[in-house]
């Protein structure tokens, strides 16, 4: 049993049953309705993440070569045709902070030997036409790429329906039923019981109130709320073909002429509120950017939480001393990334049978993103926007609130 049908939840199903497992999925919506919806879906292992976090990078390489395969695995399936943007990211320096900033990070690249090219503002116009003319300086990440997580959600739901799976709809889980040390399956809030084998809570940023879940294994999984725009030019698609990264923010075009512009970075719990102060300013940051980006049409404002773990690293597998609870939560700012690597990683290590590699340059991905690493780590669930901390009562580092 799966609880939560989004990009964490979907591709352990799907995996689950294409190697023998009867699966059922419980969502309090319908599938990929929840954050996964509002993701800009960019794969982005380089500027996502702090390059020189080995592990993070490692992580996010691997998912990011997996991701050809995964697409092609779920037309042949569905028949859907899931688009991947290839043109790569342009992290572009308004100002002189900025370029400093920029060079910073190439340097750290350099050293990692990842791909990145130093760009000059009229290279960098050539590129994309529709920078504004005061831009500062540019790097280019010729390996980074997007997808409409959308699209991927329909098709993985689509995959799993094909392959056997039930998914119940607005089917809102009371808790979990654990007896004898054991997950033994979860209570509806209709008040009736379904029993399995196996439970994983793949529930986004909600993982950690599932009530039911004894403290001592509960991955202390924090809300991290971001506000974003869907743009849309009646004209079409073309004013920008890449993704566009300044400072916190970015732009990501899509095939059909939408543009996503995000995002907020807030520490406000569990909120979905939008303020009148993000669509300000995320505007205002697009447009110094891409001035073109005022004509645009407001279709959507979005709001949505990050699952954000204490490392910032997800955390797929085996729960810390209850037998049958698997976890799944924990993907931050890469939910759409970790998408073509969080079924295997799970279903690994699930059935004991290893189909991704026990290594992949310094780290084992099983062991990197094992739950159990938070086992002395609590978070106060009715409070989650609190700090999470281990048994000594150390606070761990917490993100900043950038839109502030």
């Amino acid at each position: 049993m799966i609880v939560g049908a989004g990009l964490a939840g979907l591709p352990i199903a799907w995996e689950l049953l294409r190697r023998g497992a009867t699966v059922r999925m419980l969502d309090r919506g319908r599938p990929g309705d929840g954050t996964s919806r509002v993701a800009a879906g960019m794969f982005a292992p380089i500027t996502e993440v702090e390059p020189d976090d080995p592990a993070h990078l490692m992580l996010g390489q691997l998912a990011r070569e997996r991701w050809t395969g995964f697409v092609d695995d779920l037309r042949a399936a569905t028949g859907h045709e899931i688009a991947i943007r290839t043109q790569g990211t342009l992290a572009v320096a308004r100002d002189r902070d900025e370029a400093e900033a920029l060079d910073r990070f190439r340097a750290i690249c350099d050293r990692f030997g990842l791909a990145v090219e130093r760009l000059m503002p009229s290279a960098a116009r050539k590129r994309e036409p529709a920078l504004a003319p005061t831009l500062r300086l540019a790097l280019e990440i010729p390996d980074d790429a997007a997808v409409d997580p959308r699209t991927v959600t329909a098709a993985l739901a689509d995959a799993v329906a094909a392959a056997g799976g039930t998914i119940e709809s607005d089917c809102e889980v009371r808790g979990l039923l654990v007896e004898g040390g054991r997950a033994v399956g979860v209570e509806r809030a209709d008040g009736t019981v379904v029993r399995a084998g196996a439970v994983v809570i793949a529930g986004g940023a909600e993982s950690a109130r599932m009530a039911g879940v004894p403290d001592h294994t509960r991955v202390p999984v924090r809300p991290v709320k971001g506000q974003l725009l869907m743009l849309r030019d009646p004209s079409g698609p073309g004013m920008v073909e890449r993704v566009l990264r300044f400072g916190p923010g970015y732009l990501v075009p899509r095939d059909d002429g939408r543009y996503v512009l995000g995002a907020t970075t807030e520490e406000r719990g569990f909120d979905r509120t939008v303020t009148a102060w993000a669509v300000h300013d995320l505007l205002r940051d697009g447009s110094e950017l891409v001035p073109g980006v005022l004509d645009l049409e407001l279709v959507e404002t979005l709001v949505g939480w990050r699952p954000t773990s204490p490392d910032g690293l997800p955390a797929v597998g085996p729960a810390h001393d209850v037998d049958g609870l698997w976890w799944a939560t924990g993907q931050h700012r890469n939910g759409v990334l970790f998408a073509s690597i969080t079924g295997a990683l799970l279903v690994d290590a699930l059935l004991g049978r290893r189909t991704l590699p026990e290594r992949y340059g310094a780290i084992d991905p099983l062991a990197v993103v094992d739950p159990r690493r938070f086992a002395s780590v609590t978070l106060d669930v009715d409070d989650p926007a609190a700090p999470a901390t281990d048994e000594a009562g150390a606070a761990h580092p917490r993100e900043e609130d950038h839109a502030r």
